[in-house]
């Protein structure tokens, strides 16, 4: 119980942090800025091709080392670490979803003499987004169970303290992993429910091809 309040705040930071970074991340593959679509695509690779444990352990450990620069304390380490990993995979979708809206809705809008700000906000991204949710409801889950990494930085979240209790009692093992094992799934409970809601809601206002 004493790591549950360290597991859901790191959760709750990542899924902020990670969903602002995937709408950016986004939006910046689909700008008419080349420089800007090469810097987010490069971003994207990087982080969806290495590890996340690698990646945590840059942010930690070697970028003090090897350029001198601090990104706070384990938390912020950790949060950063899982927000940028799953940041760059939710970018994709982001992407994918404002691509795969029907372009003749695109067309009627400009046939209204909407301005393309106006057509990404008022028809567009709403219809992007339904398409959006089943999609981010699986990334909710896989951020909780991302979280348990923050662990090797020191961090006191549940596995921590259920490896404390292991290395206390060997014998008692299967027990602590069996418990910790439950109270992960208790919290993913919400989130799989909430991720069924958006999955009804994605099949609403969703014009056809």
């Amino acid at each position: 119980m004493k790591g549950v309040e360290v597991t859901v705040t790191v959760l709750l930071a990542s899924i902020v942090l990670g969903y602002l970074m995937a709408f950016i991340a986004g939006f910046c593959r689909l700008s008419n800025n080349i420089f800007l679509r090469k810097f987010t695509g490069f971003y994207v690779e990087v982080f969806r091709g290495t590890s996340l444990i690698v990646q945590l352990f840059w942010l930690y450990y070697a970028f003090p080392i090897l350029f001198g620069i601090e990104v706070g304390s384990n938390f912020w380490a950790g949060v950063l670490a899982i927000s940028l990993n799953y940041g760059a995979y939710m970018s994709e979708i982001v992407r994918s979803s404002i691509l795969a809206v029907a372009k003749g809705q695109s067309e009627a809008s400009t046939a209204l003499n909407m301005s393309r700000f106006q057509r990404m906000r008022l028809v567009i991204f709403p219809q992007a987004v339904r398409m959006m949710l089943p999609e981010f409801g699986n990334y909710l889950i896989l951020m909780l169970k991302s979280t348990s990494l923050v662990s090797l930085i020191g961090m006191m979240d549940i596995l921590y303290y259920g490896d404390i209790l292991r290395s206390s009692n060997l014998s008692q093992a299967p027990t602590v992993f069996f418990l910790v094992l439950v109270f992960y799934f208790i919290l993913a409970l919400p989130l799989i429910w909430l991720t069924k809601k958006m999955e009804i809601a994605s099949k609403k206002g969703v014009a056809s091809q």
